[in-house]
């Protein structure tokens, strides 16, 4: 008789009597996970969750609310009425009854902040860029994708049914190269400030490049709004390209905007394209009220103060100039994000630990989340650091440094 197999629960070392005959011992269908588990703890690469507590929070360099908006009166009195007047979930997907005249509101002032005709909101950040790829690669489309990319923007490509080529970082020559072999509908996707070095893309050459071969460019903007640009409308309308017609967006509204969503920005004919072919879209419950309503009102407290995003800019550029004047080696930031080298896995993360045992939170990114193998604490600056904060937090993280 052949050996049962039980699914769904940890049988390693039991015993299966079955309906006849003695004992038999189990197959262990997920077994392997215990032997991954001890890699990854051999590796120092061991990922858990702490909760954080909802007072008397550290000070908070770990986490992507650029702008200090996260906790604004404002912006949490928004969500709090929206989740009043339109209950706590959308209730479907957007085509269904999941969109409200409150996404559709944030949609047209996002697009009218950024410079596009016309935007999309979506649940995540990562449904945003699964939604742009997908929808507009497809068997036959080259995709040429930066090397330094967001996982996001990965899984989209791979996701796309295309043919994809990675392309050194940040190199346009490269991108070139790799486009000009293909005949066909074809994208370039990048970033616009990666998330682990911060620094950001060669926006104008690349776009210089995409015209050239007839290809689209997609640009990740994430690290970008709030942060760069006039006023924070960023990095794609600092380089000048916000509304031209081969252009699309994709933000968050869980970094500058301190709530939760994602959203494609771009022609109109874009857009509806995605409503009608982007099945994380489709498919995927609406964005909850109370988060568009949060990001509707930090979108409106921007445009009344937009020296936020120079504040956010300032404090990364002092992080990075004390940090290298203290012996550390960090990478110059082009946004609000500073990486600061760690010798191995297991300094990054006791070096992470003891900063947060001081009171600082800090980033702290391993591989396989960063492309190049090298750890790093990754910092954030945000725009409503005091000057007392920021001397707190750049002695925690030099005291606690790990030394040869």
């Amino acid at each position: 008789m052949a050996a049962r197999y039980l699914y769904g629960q940890p049988t390693r070392g039991r015993w299966d009597h079955g309906t006849t005959g003695g004992p038999r011992p189990v197959h262990d269908a997920l077994g392997w996970l215990d032997d991954e588990a001890a890699r990854r703890h051999r590796a120092g690469l061991h990922r858990e969750l702490r909760p954080r507590a909802a007072d008397a929070a550290p000070l908070d360099l770990a986490g992507n609310d650029y702008l200090g908006l996260a906790r604004h009166p404002e912006v949490i009195a928004a969500a709090v009425e929206a989740a009043e007047r339109w209950g706590a979930g959308a209730t479907g997907s957007r085509l269904v009854t999941g969109s409200t005249a409150l996404h559709a509101e944030l949609e047209a002032e996002l697009a009218d902040f950024c410079g596009f005709e016309a935007a999309l909101v979506l649940a995540s950040g990562y449904a945003a860029n699964l939604a742009a790829l997908t929808a507009l690669g497809g068997r036959g489309t080259l995709i040429a994708s930066d090397a330094g990319n967001h996982a996001s923007l990965i899984d989209g490509c791979r996701l796309a049914h295309a043919e994809v080529a990675v392309v050194p970082h940040a190199d346009p020559a490269a991108f070139d190269k790799a486009l000009d072999r293909h005949q066909g509908r074809a994208l370039a996707v990048t970033d616009s400030v990666f998330s682990v070095d911060g620094d950001a893309a060669p926006l104008p050459a690349l776009a210089a490049v995409c015209r050239e071969r007839g290809a689209a460019l997609i640009v990740d903007d994430a690290h970008g709004l709030g942060v760069l640009g006039e006023g924070g409308r960023g990095a794609v309308a600092a380089a000048g390209l916000a509304g031209a017609p081969d252009v699309v967006a994709t933000v968050t509204l869980s970094k500058s905007l301190g709530s939760q969503g994602g959203a494609v920005l771009g022609p109109r004919r874009v857009i509806d394209h995605l409503v009608n072919a982007a099945r994380t879209f489709i498919f995927d419950t609406g964005l909850a009220p109370a988060a568009a309503g949060a990001a509707l009102g930090a979108l409106r407290l921007l445009r009344r103060e937009p020296g936020r995003a120079e504040r956010a800019r300032s404090h990364a550029a002092t992080l990075h100039r004390r940090l290298t004047a203290g012996g550390l080696s960090a990478a110059r930031p082009d946004a609000a994000v500073v990486s600061v080298r760690a010798p191995s896995p297991e300094a990054a993360v006791g070096w992470a630990a003891e900063c947060r045992a001081a009171g600082v939170a800090v980033g702290c990114f391993r591989p396989p989340s960063v492309p190049d193998g090298v750890s790093r604490l990754r910092l954030t600056a945000r725009a409503d650091l005091t000057r007392g904060a920021l001397n707190r937090a750049l002695a925690t993280i030099l005291t606690t440094a790990p030394r040869p």
